[in-house]
Parts: structure tokens; C-alpha cells; sequence
């Protein structure tokens, strides 16, 4: 049997092809780059998340900057109208500012170029409200040394007003005239003497009136009352009466008098026209709407 013959032959190696080593090469290229992309992407998005939460506290810090202004101005209002409108419109200002829509960093940008520019303006009101303040105070203490000077015044007023009215009541007190040695006598048909009620017909009461310089002269009315001991005033004959202390009073008998501011003697007569009982009489005498004297008698 003949040797079999071994067909098999090892096949030459083949090379790659230069196409396929640059592709190789195109992929490796890649994914160097695209893991290169991947590390910075990520530490990029790392570096963002960090700023956005600083830019977060930023902004959450003069927003409340911004919110404390506003309760800062309410501090300041005051009883000025002008000036509480300028405040609340500032208050306004900062409300709208709160208010806006923008990115975060948008907000700070905007939030920083207005807070310091409403703080200089919050300190100029600061500065007119304490110049208003001290004024007002001022004002407050001018009108209470005002008022306290008033009431001074009106306190020596009121007093010269006393003054001038006692000095005018003893003025008229001065003229007023006065009666002395009043002498009252009951006396019966006969002209005497006599103190017993059924036997009295007329009473008569005789004085003086006493000089006074300064009381006016001329004619004056004198009045003469009797009052029973049970209060009851004995009338003159048509009951007359004349005017006391803005009152309308009974009077006994009245006579006129010539008066020249010298002492002078009169009598008053009252004749009998009414009951008499047992006890002590008073007669008063009148003047000038004054009482100028008086006396007492007894009947039995």
C-alpha cells in the first residue's frame, strides 16, 4: 500500500490589512476621548451642583436682607403722612423686587445692585425721621412752656378778675348806706307808748342814717318791714311790695328820704291793719336793694 501523501500545507500567515489598523486605531482614539469627555463632564456637573447651592445661600441671604428692610421700614413710620408714603413706597420697591422671575444668579446680580442703593436711602429717611423726631420734641416742649405760660396768664387773670371784683364789691359796699339808733315804739290811739297787742294802732320805727361820702346823693326809697314772730310780715295798707335781690318782697311802710350824704333822723310810720299776737318783733330796714339795719320790739 502505497504511502498516503499528506495533502495538508501550512497556509502563509496573512498580515491585517492597513485599513483595519487604522480603524483600530479610529476606536481606540474614541474611546480615550469620549472617557476623557465623560471625567470632565462629570466634574464639571460636580462643580456645577457645588455652585448652585452657594448661589442658593446667596441669594436666600439677601433675600432676607431684602425682607428685613421691609420690617425696618415699618419700624420707622411715623405720625407724618409724607413721609410714611415715601416709606411704603420704598417697602414696594422691595416687594416687586422680591417678586421677580430670573435665574438664580440673575436674582444676585440684581439683589446686590439694589440692596446697597436702598440702604443708602433707608439711612437718608433715618436721618430726616430723627431731624423730624428732634423737632417735633422741640415743638412738644415750646408748646407745653406755651400752654404753662398761658395758664400763668390765665391764672393772673382769673386773679385780677377777683381782685377787680372785690375791689368793685367793696366799692359798692363803700355806698351802701347804714341806719343807727333804731328805736321802735307801739303806740296807741293816742300817740303813746304801749306794748300790749290790743292796744297797739301804729308802730313807729325812728334812726339815722349815717353819713356816707362816698354813697351817691339824692332821693332815695327806704323800706321798713315788720315780721311777726311766727314770720309773717306785716303789710303796708294796699300790700305793696318792692324788689330785693331780684325778688318781688311784701314791705310795712316805705318813705323817701333827701339824702346829702350827711347823718340824718328819720321816723317810719306803720299803721295797724292787721292782727297782732304776743312776742318778739323784727323790723328790718332796706335801702338801695340793701338791708341797712335792724331791731327787735316785744308785744304782750
Amino acid at each position: 500500500m502505497e504511502p498516503t501523501t499528506n495533502t495538508y500545507q501550512k497556509q502563509p500567515e496573512k498580515k491585517p490589512s492597513s485599513a483595519l489598523i487604522v480603524l483600530v486605531i479610529i476606536l481606540s482614539l474614541a474611546v480615550i476621548f469620549l472617557g476623557y469627555k465623560y471625567f470632565t463632564k462629570s466634574s464639571q456637573l460636580g462643580q456645577t451642583s457645588e455652585e448652585k447651592a452657594i448661589l442658593e445661600d446667596v441669594k436666600s441671604d439677601l433675600e432676607k436682607q431684602l425682607r428685613d428692610m421691609i420690617v425696618e421700614y415699618d419700624s420707622l413710620k411715623t405720625n407724618n403722612d409724607s413721609v410714611n408714603g415715601l416709606l411704603s413706597s420704598e417697602q414696594d420697591k422691595i416687594k416687586n423686587l422680591l417678586r421677580m422671575h430670573a435665574s438664580d444668579a440673575e436674582k444676585i446680580r440684581k439683589f446686590q445692585g439694589e440692596l446697597e442703593t436702598l440702604r443708602k436711602v433707608m439711612r437718608s429717611y433715618i436721618v430726616q425721621i430723627d431731624s423730624l423726631n428732634t423737632r417735633n420734641r422741640e415743638l412738644t416742649a415750646e408748646n407745653i412752656q406755651v400752654k404753662d405760660q398761658l395758664t400763668t396768664v390765665e391764672t393772673q387773670n382769673v386773679e385780677l378778675s377777683k381782685e377787680k371784683e372785690m375791689l368793685n364789691t367793696q366799692v359798692q359796699l363803700a355806698k351802701v348806706l347804714s341806719a343807727k339808733n333804731i328805736l321802735v315804739t307801739p303806740m296807741n290811739k293816742s300817740d303813746r307808748e304801749n306794748m300790749k297787742i290790743n292796744k297797739v294802732a301804729k308802730v313807729k320805727v325812728c334812726f339815722t342814717v349815717r353819713e356816707n361820702s362816698v354813697a351817691e346823693a339824692g332821693t332815695k326809697d327806704v323800706y321798713l318791714r315788720i315780721i311777726r314772730p311766727d314770720e309773717v310780715v306785716l303789710p303796708s295798707g294796699n300790700g305793696e311790695t318792692f324788689e330785693f335781690n331780684g325778688e318781688q318782697v311784701i314791705f310795712s311802710a316805705k318813705r323817701q328820704l333827701e339824702y346829702d350824704n350827711k347823718d340824718i333822723d328819720m321816723c317810719i310810720f306803720w299803721d295797724k291793719n292787721a292782727d297782732l299776737i304776743a312776742g318778739t318783733y323784727t323790723v328790718v330796714l332796706y335801702a338801695g336793694n340793701y338791708e341797712i339795719g335792724s331791731a327787735t320790739f316785744t308785744l304782750k
